[in-house]
């Protein structure tokens, strides 16, 4: 039987009391709409919180493992990754010729919502590349992917706990 855990990173603002599940993202610009987001690697945990969970001046890392076998994976399987292009594309299509303009992530992710797509999938793990240079080996080459997972069914959240916390820059 095949492993689909996977150890990933919860980054969050530090609070008086640690938390026992992750915190649901429902911001606008979320990648992958309102969900759990995970980090694939733990510098990338890390570097959100010195960027992102300012507001006391603390952040915290949760470590969790995730049960992947039902999550779309757009950054290591192929057949997901021409799935997963193929549905943007046709929403944004869609949005194009409703508008006449390019649709906002928000705008996407509502579209998705809507119609329901994701329910079948957990999660959908998605990539992007960084271009921060102070964490690559090779000054203007963006080998590192930037992996996150966006869990829609907390259930597939296991041993969620404090891993470190640390003070913002």
């Amino acid at each position: 039987m095949e492993d689909f855990q996977r150890k990933m990173f919860h980054t969050q603002e530090k609070r008086r009391i640690n938390l026992d599940n992750p915190i649901e993202c429902i911001r606008a610009d979320a990648w992958l709409g309102d969900g759990f987001y995970f980090w694939d690697d733990e510098q990338d945990a890390i570097n959100w919180g010195h960027n992102s969970k300012r507001r006391t001046e603390y952040f915290q890392i949760y470590v969790g493992n995730i049960d992947c076998e039902n999550v779309l994976d757009t950054v290591f399987n192929e057949e997901h990754y021409r799935f997963w292009l193929k549905q943007v594309e046709k929403a944004a299509k869609h949005f194009l010729r409703k508008t006449g303009i390019k649709p906002s992530i928000k705008d996407i992710n509502d579209y998705f919502q809507e119609r329901a797509i994701w329910n079948e999938v957990d999660g959908i793990m998605f990539q992007d590349l960084p271009k921060n240079e102070d964490f690559l080996l090779v000054r203007a080459l963006y080998y590192k992917k930037r992996i996150q997972l966006v869990v829609y069914n907390l259930g597939i959240v296991s041993n969620f706990d404090l891993l470190k916390e640390d003070k913002c820059l």
